[in-house]
């Protein structure tokens, strides 16, 4: 059974969390038993295998990059990204607020509630149709502020494709 760290507090559920270091940890009530836990990590044991490969390969694929290769990816993102939002937003007739580089590891990017539109310099080292992806995915939460059916048509009509551009997000 994979190993994991239980952390216990006043809630209701029970959850499984793989860390970005790929240490697995579980949320659980204060009444549940070491042994509710332990049956709960193993029946998700498949779960967890499957996910802990994918974050193994992400890892391998886009390893932490050194203090030069973020500065360079920063100026790519800089010199990059501007372009390719006013080309879509005038595509698809939306106007962001503004654009900002950031360097957050869990997202690509994301829109404020005032259509200002976040991207992080990580994103720049996918290929150029995810980077699109992206652009698009966040231009559309101007539009719409949700991930609702309507979102996704808004999207698919910019980008036929974007289900398999979304896919190299998760290589």
């Amino acid at each position: 059974m994979t190993p994991y760290e239980v952390i216990r507090s006043r809630r209701r559920t029970v959850s499984l969390e793989i860390r970005p270091d790929l240490t697995v940890l579980v949320r659980a009530p204060l009444r549940m038993t070491g042994a509710e836990v332990d049956s709960f990590v193993r029946r998700h044991e498949g779960w967890l295998t499957k996910h802990l490969a994918q974050m193994e390969t992400r890892r391998q694929n886009h390893p932490e990059p050194t203090a030069e290769e973020a500065q360079a990816l920063i100026a790519k993102a800089k010199a990059v990204l501007p372009g390719k939002v006013a080309y879509y937003a005038a595509k698809m007739g939306v106007s962001p607020a503004g654009i900002t580089i950031t360097g957050a590891k869990t997202r690509f990017g994301s829109c404020s509630p005032k259509n200002r539109i976040c991207f992080s310099w990580r994103l720049m080292t996918y290929p150029d149709e995810a980077i699109d992806y992206v652009v698009v995915h966040e231009l559309a939460h101007i539009r719409h502020k949700d991930h609702s059916p309507a979102f996704h048509a808004f999207v698919a009509s910019v980008l036929p494709d974007h289900v398999q551009r979304r896919k190299l997000l998760r290589q």
